[in-house]
């Protein structure tokens, strides 16, 4: 495997640049497969070093400027409402790029300028959409291939944007549910290094100068400070590094990520968690391929592609493969394990009587709403905790801290031994 940035200019004159990687031994074999895959002209291709192509990747989706999933959602609506309207498909685009120019959306605009170039070059709607995989993903690119073929592109389009919506919904209530826990904590760290860095030094010279004799916790709450206020530079950029080295690790490592999705399968809440919303990107996945026209084993490949949580995608991967053996997928699934007996027994009761899509669909919304109910409880659950942990935080702080104080004031009160 090697690694290349390249720069590459379309048929419709616009240069784009970016990291490949690919199984090839020459430069001139990797030069042929951007041309024919990307259908363009190489201007420049240099082999880097796959840890800088890493690097340049990571860096590349932390600061990339994408559509959101709801202007995405609303771009695709707005597309197959035209489109099934009888607008042709370079007037639609003409329209759109107008209107989200004039609303100020010109992310919505690019993107649909791009789809507009590349079909006034003589592309299909299948190529031009797949032109963009980083703002469309796996599931809506291969909707609108189907689309394509069977002449339904408006119909696949309304379908793509509900199941963007739906998706984002999820991520959203997620979110939505730890910004307060996220704002506690941030406020947890904010007066900690207050404490540690302000409060306690100086209580710590009050101590000094008076001689008192310290507990063992205010000692060791003490000599803490005292390291950290040393070393100011070193204990933030530890602090930073705690912070930013699991989010860098998640998007480099598949390792990293493997181990992380599989202790969260292991939890007890994390767990909850994590089926409910991996069943119902699961199923939903699943229910519109098929529904869609593509076999299962095919369904199963675009599948594998699309799920973001490693725990499920190596059962999928393991499932195909006794799929293209000839197996059908409720007894792949439970021979490979890790997915609920529930899922597994309606998916073959779906088979069995032809109703496959419908029970994929209705496994979607059952996981859906109990997504849903799981994050409004965990959300419920999570605020007296944090506020108890806030709390005993303080505790800790203010008895290490004015223990010593209270000793000093019960000995002075104490009558003169005579």
């Amino acid at each position: 495997m090697k690694a290349f940035y390249y720069r590459l200019q379309s048929p419709a004159g616009r240069v784009r640049s970016g990291v490949l990687q690919l199984a090839v031994e020459r430069e001139f074999s990797a030069r042929v497969w951007l041309e024919k895959n990307h259908d363009g002209v190489v201007l420049s291709l240099v082999h880097i070093p796959r840890w800088l192509a890493m690097l340049l990747n990571a860096l590349g989706g932390l600061f990339a400027r994408r559509i959101d999933a709801v202007e995405l959602g609303g771009l695709l609506r707005d597309l197959g409402v035209m489109l099934g309207a009888g607008v042709p498909m370079l007037s639609a685009l003409d329209s759109l790029i107008e209107e989200n120019r004039d609303t100020g959306q010109h992310r919505v605009a690019r993107v649909a300028q791009s789809l507009s170039d590349e079909l006034g070059a003589g592309a299909s709607i299948s190529e031009a959409f797949g032109k963009q995989p980083n703002v469309f993903p796996e599931t809506v690119l291969n909707l609108v291939n189907i689309g394509q073929e069977t002449g339904a592109i408006d119909r696949m389009l309304i379908e793509a944007a509900e199941h963007v919506e739906r998706v984002n919904k999820m991520g959203r209530d997620a979110r939505r549910a730890l910004i307060y826990p996220a704002f506690v904590v941030a406020a947890l760290l904010l007066v900690s290094c207050v404490w540690i860095f302000y409060v306690i030094p100086n209580l710590a010279d009050l101590y000094r100068q008076m001689n008192i004799e310290l507990p063992a916790i205010t000692a060791a709450l003490l000599d803490f400070s005292e390291v950290a206020s040393e070393h100011v530079e070193l204990s933030l950029f530890i602090l930073f590094l705690l912070i930013v080295v699991p989010i860098v690790l998640v998007r480099l490592s598949w390792r990293f990520r493997s181990r992380l999705h599989g202790l969260g399968h292991r939890l007890p809440v994390s767990r909850v968690i994590m089926r409910a919303s991996g069943m119902a990107f699961i199923t939903e996945h699943l229910a519109l391929l098929v529904a869609a026209g593509l076999d299962m084993s095919r369904s199963l490949d675009v599948l594998t592609r699309s799920v973001n949580d490693e725990y499920y995608r190596s059962r999928i991967i393991d499932a195909h493969r006794y799929v293209q053996r000839g197996e059908r997928l409720a007894a792949a699934m439970k021979q490979v394990g890790g997915f609920p007996a529930m899922a597994v027994r309606m998916i073959a009761v779906g088979e069995e009587t032809g109703t496959t899509t419908a029970q994929l669909r209705f496994l979607a919304q059952e996981y859906r709403q109990r997504f849903d109910h799981i994050i409004e409880s965990l959300a419920e659950v999570l605020k007296p905790a944090i506020i108890i942990t806030l709390g005993l935080m303080f505790v800790l702080f203010v008895v290490a801290m004015y223990l010593p104080i209270y000793d000093l004031i019960r000995q002075a009160m104490a009558p003169p031994a005579y």
